[in-house]
């Protein structure tokens, strides 16, 4: 039995002693009354008590000082709050008030057993207003205190002189005298300790509980004037974020020109600085100088103080992009991806024979056209996804199951229509994209040809194109446009070829029953391409899974870029695999280079040396998508080896080889020779 059971017994005895006393004991009855009181006073819960100072009054404000606790216990600190209530409409200041505005000032110099006391500052708001941008609070606010004690477990008189100056279309200061004790004895929680911890929370903390990270504090500076540019992740999408940078007196900056990537959970903003007050040095660049950054968006916030790294190396010009944009382009032709599509180019080619240069030249451009205007679509596309704050990727329309259902039932199409199963006409859609524009005039069919080629082009990548893309998704609209419209000019080449020499094509012997059997050839090509959609189709659906042996499963773990550091920090080396079931690129890579016994046995390495991660991008994956960009990237195949090193990461080719993988191993190791 605990002593609380044994004393509420005791207390119970009591109660019926006293209610059974004579009349003739009062003296006992007095007695006992007594004791019972001061046992139930000792029992109950000890209540809050009420820890602050008279509130001081001005125009447009009140405040007072709070304290967490009701006496000073035996800590080396008290935590305390001003309190400020503003009337509607009027505000005071943040620590720096911007373009116009005085911070809240207070004087401890009267105060007895107070060391120091440092004001912990929330997140502000931003208020704009005649072309001025001022940072500060509205409504009712606390300003989180922490004294510092002279002598712990002494009484704590506070005497603190207030200066705060609260505007609206007018600016007033306001003075306050305010007074508070906090007494000697063990500490408990006074009710003002919610109101203070309320007030502690929306002080921006490093980030991490809100889901906050920044990336990068880079100087932008140009000829304009000086800048800073600022990268910052968010775990949820940002919805209406605003950024407040801190440097040496006098300097303030322009409000950030924001834009959004990953979903709108990748933000890059820059925040020009205003020019100089005067008699200021003025300076050319912020390069090697500490800021302090805040970053707010609604209830969550993060504060960081960094220093500002130099600008990042200019990157490629337009030009050299352009030329290896043309050769990816071409290079493309020759990619898994498009050999479907080699059989209406080689029934376009003979089906010319014999024919006329004119009708061989239009139906060649009308091709080429098709496949340009599809590349401008796909870069308009791009921009729109890239200014929404979507995940813009080259082959990210595989991913979509409506898309994959549509190819799969065109392909369909023609490969029936080559195996003559259309006895009647076609409908209507059908007609004109399986129709070969053989010189009677009409251009649409050789137009979705070249409409078709480039769709069935987009999940294959190509030395140089990723290189061009990753580079047209990382600036804006114009490069975007310029890179992906000489892409296509790259893969019309052979069309464009064919089109400046008609010959190639009208000295082919004239189409006869030879390409019936042709006909069918071909459209056993283009019957396995559609059932190779539908096998996609079915995976995106889930109605179907990639299957993989126990040992696939053992040799390849999931992709986690947290235990890619921690193996990497082991002494590993890793390597990642960004693929996708509907990039033949990738199994081309698979199939001919990492399954090959030499790189397989040195993937496999039973000392556990090498940790092989496969990202999977069948499905829209934000994450595997954010990975890319990190490096550049836009799309699939995508190999990178980690290791010591390689701590950052080594990006393979897009066409991996035996020696580049071997090589690669050997870099991330650490390991010098041949």
């Amino acid at each position: 039995m605990t002593v609380t059971t044994l004393t509420v017994s005791g207390v119970l005895g009591l109660c019926v002693d006293c209610l059974t006393l004579r009349p003739d004991r009062p003296r006992r009855a007095a007695l006992v009354f007594v004791a019972l009181i001061a046992v139930l006073t000792a029992l109950l819960p000890r209540a809050a008590a009420a820890a602050a100072s008279s509130w001081g009054r001005a125009e447009m404000v009140e405040a007072r000082l709070v304290s967490a606790v009701d006496a000073t216990g035996t800590g080396a600190t008290v935590a305390l709050g001003l309190q400020v209530r503003l009337w509607p409409g009027w505000k005071t200041y943040w620590r720096s008030p911007g373009d116009a505005g005085l911070p809240p000032r207070i004087d401890w110099a009267d105060s007895v057993n107070l060391a120091g006391a440092e004001i912990a500052w929330p997140a502000p708001a931003r208020f704009s207003l005649f072309g001025l941008e001022t940072f500060g609070y509205e409504g009712e606010l606390v300003l989180p205190l922490t004294a510092r004690l002279t002598k712990p477990g002494d009484k704590l008189d506070l005497k603190a002189a207030v200066e705060l100056l609260v505007c609206h279309d007018i600016c007033v200061p306001a003075h306050f005298d305010l007074a508070l004790t906090v007494p000697a004895g063990p500490a408990a929680h006074a009710v003002e300790a919610g109101l203070i911890a309320e007030a502690v929370n929306k002080v921006p903390g490093d980030g991490a509980a809100a889901g906050l990270s920044l990336v990068a504090l880079r100087d932008a500076s140009g000829a304009e004037g000086p800048a800073v540019e600022v990268v910052a992740e968010a775990r949820e999408p940002f919805l209406a974020p605003d950024i407040f940078l801190e440097g040496e007196p006098g300097q303030a900056f322009r409000p950030p020109e924001m834009r959004f990537e990953l979903g709108k959970r990748r933000l890059t903003a820059r925040l020009a600085m205003l020019p100089p007050p005067a008699g200021a040095a003025r300076v050319a660049d912020l390069a090697g100088r500490t800021l302090t950054a805040t970053l707010v968006d609604g209830p969550r916030s993060l504060e960081a103080r960094a220093v500002v790294a130099a600008a990042a190396p200019d990157g490629p010009a337009l030009w050299p992009m352009l030329g290896l944009a043309l050769l990816g382009g071409l290079i493309l032709n020759l990619m898994p991806c498009v050999l479907p599509v080699l059989s209406l180019k080689l029934l376009a080619v003979v089906g010319h024979g014999g024919g006329s240069a004119r009708a061989v030249r239009a139906g060649f451009l009308a091709s080429a056209a098709g496949i340009v205007a599809s590349f401008l679509a796909l870069a308009l596309a791009m921009i729109a996804l890239k200014a929404t704050g979507a995940a813009a990727g080259w082959g990210i329309q595989f991913q979509q199951p409506v898309f994959l259902g549509l190819m799969a039932l065109v392909v369909a199409g023609f490969a029936a229509n080559l195996w003559g199963v259309f006895e009647i006409p076609l409908p209507r859609v059908l007609a004109v994209l399986a129709e070969r524009g053989d010189g009677g005039g009409r251009l649409a069919g050789p137009f979705f040809t070249g409409v078709f080629a480039t769709l069935l082009a987009t999940p294959c990548s190509a030395p140089f194109l990723g290189t061009a893309v990753g580079f047209a998704l990382a600036r804006g609209p114009l490069e975007i446009l310029a890179v992906f419209l000489t892409l296509g000019l790259g893969l019309a080449l052979p069309y464009l070829l064919v089109a400046a020499a008609p010959g190639l094509a009208t000295a082919l012997p004239r189409p006869g029953r030879w390409m019936l059997t042709l006909r069918r050839v071909l459209g056993c090509a283009l019957a396995g391409t559609a059932l190779w959609l539908g096998w996609l189709l079915a995976v995106s659906l889930h109605f179907s899974a990639p299957a993989a042996s126990q040992a696939e499963t053992a040799r390849w773990r999931p992709f986690d870029l947290a235990q890619v550091k921690a193996e990497v920090a082991a002494g590993h080396t890793v390597l990642v695999d960004v693929t996708a079931e509907w990039c033949l690129t990738c199994l081309a890579n698979k199939r001919l280079v990492l399954d090959r016994p030499e790189v397989a046995g040195r993937l496999n390495d039973p000392s556990g040396a090498v940790v092989t991660m496969r990202a999977d991008w069948t499905r829209p994956d934000e994450a595997i998508s954010r990975y890319l960009a990190g490096f550049g990237r836009y799309g699939v195949p995508f190999n990178v080896l980690y290791g010591p090193g390689a701590p950052d990461g080594l990006p393979l080719p897009e066409l991996l080889s035996a020696e580049a993988v071997l090589a690669g191993l050997k870099k991330a190791a650490g390991k010098a020779g041949p």
